[in-house]
């Protein structure tokens, strides 16, 4: 079934709409990219453009706007491309949020046309019911067809709010350090922001403005950016994801 596009949002100002076709594939219930362990699966799940009923103008979507002094989009409102989907999840772009949605099992959709050194990543989120799961994950090498490759070489920026334990909290870096307060994530539906700075080995997240974790790591110093499809029941939104790259 074909899904309908608005574009329309702080990334991308053309309000036109544009169908796309998905794939459909069996759902992965392995809890956490399968507990870290390494599987390969086929995967060319990304939504791709089927027709279009309006002719779209460029808006140069991929260069800085005035309201984000520096920052790149990286997900240009049109279609997923420079992304790639590892494993059997995927995401989905949502017609009234003009957004994506994880949907579908467990997966990795990553950001191919670029790995990034020392670099500020900023974005909204929402989840659909408190229980909901996903994560953010910086700095990890190519996937292939693996997104286990993301978890054991890279870093994940937690989105769970009923997480057992601190350390797998929203705003947690996963498995690494927790909250150093108590996150307070907006209602269900409502949006929230998430700003990364990554420079050199630190690591600070905010959370809705707040300062939540710092972290100093010892992984790769160079790699791609990544959203997570964890389960096939959470259903976690994304939109205006915007990188700027820090010079040293």
């Amino acid at each position: 079934m074909g899904h309908i596009l608005a574009i329309n949002s702080g990334c991308f100002t053309a309000s036109r709409f544009i169908h796309f076709n998905s794939k459909s594939y069996t759902p992965n219930n392995q809890q956490h990219f399968n507990n870290s362990n390494n599987y390969r699966q086929q995967s060319d799940n990304v939504v791709e453009p089927m027709s279009v009923n309006l002719p779209i103008p460029d808006d140069n979507n991929n260069n800085n706007h005035n309201d984000h002094p520096n920052f790149t989009c990286i997900f240009n409102g049109k279609s997923l491309e420079g992304w790639d989907m590892a494993g059997k999840g995927k995401f989905v772009i949502i017609l009234e949020d003009k957004a994506l949605q994880s949907v579908g099992g467990t997966g990795l959709l990553w950001y191919t046309k670029k790995k990034y050194n020392d670099f500020v990543l900023k974005l909204e989120w929402k989840v659909s019911k408190e229980s909901d799961n996903s994560g953010v994950f910086v700095r990890f090498p190519d996937p292939d067809d693996n997104p286990s490759i993301a978890v054991n070489e890279g870093y994940e920026i937690q989105i769970d709010n009923k997480a057992g334990e601190a350390i797998h909290h929203t705003g947690a870096i996963y498995d690494f350090a927790a909250p150093i307060k108590k996150v307070v994530s907006k209602p269900v539906g409502e949006w929230n922001t998430m700003k990364i700075h990554v420079i050199n080995q630190s690591y600070n997240v905010l959370i809705n403005g707040e300062k939540v974790t710092d972290f100093t790591g010892d992984r790769l110093t160079e790699g791609y950016i990544g959203l997570q499809a964890h389960d096939e029941k959470s259903k976690v939104s994304f939109r205006n994801i915007m990188v700027k790259e820090v010079k040293s």
